[in-house]
């Protein structure tokens, strides 16, 4: 995956309007689709690696980063509160969401 590709993926695995991006479905209380998160976790070491010198991030990224992190967690844990049955490594694979993005943000890789 090139840095263009994980840009993209990134902003469009955020965006609400999006029926099946990842976020969407999360808030919709269902869980990924199958490869989902592997494609996104793909894209956020591509894009750690891309952005680690770079002094300021694109508004749109930078936004698409923050739903993923934030409304990801928001929308499991509502998932929970509801009994909703998710993917047993989900939890996880969220946490690694937002660790990435705080790498982004602070230019660590």
């Amino acid at each position: 995956m090139d840095a263009k590709t994980a840009h993209h993926v990134l902003i469009a695995q955020a965006d609400l309007t999006a029926t099946d991006s990842f976020l969407a479905r999360l808030k919709q209380q269902q869980p990924p689709v199958p490869g989902q998160v592997t494609s996104l976790l793909l894209a956020f070491k591509v894009m750690k690696e891309e952005l680690k010198s770079v002094e300021h991030l694109d508004r749109t990224l930078a936004y698409a980063l923050h739903q993923l992190a934030y409304e990801s967690r928001q929308a499991y844990r509502q998932g929970k509160r509801k009994n909703v049955e998710w993917p047993p490594l989900l939890d996880a694979d969220i946490e690694r969401i937002a660790i990435a993005t705080a790498q982004i943000f602070k230019g660590e890789t």
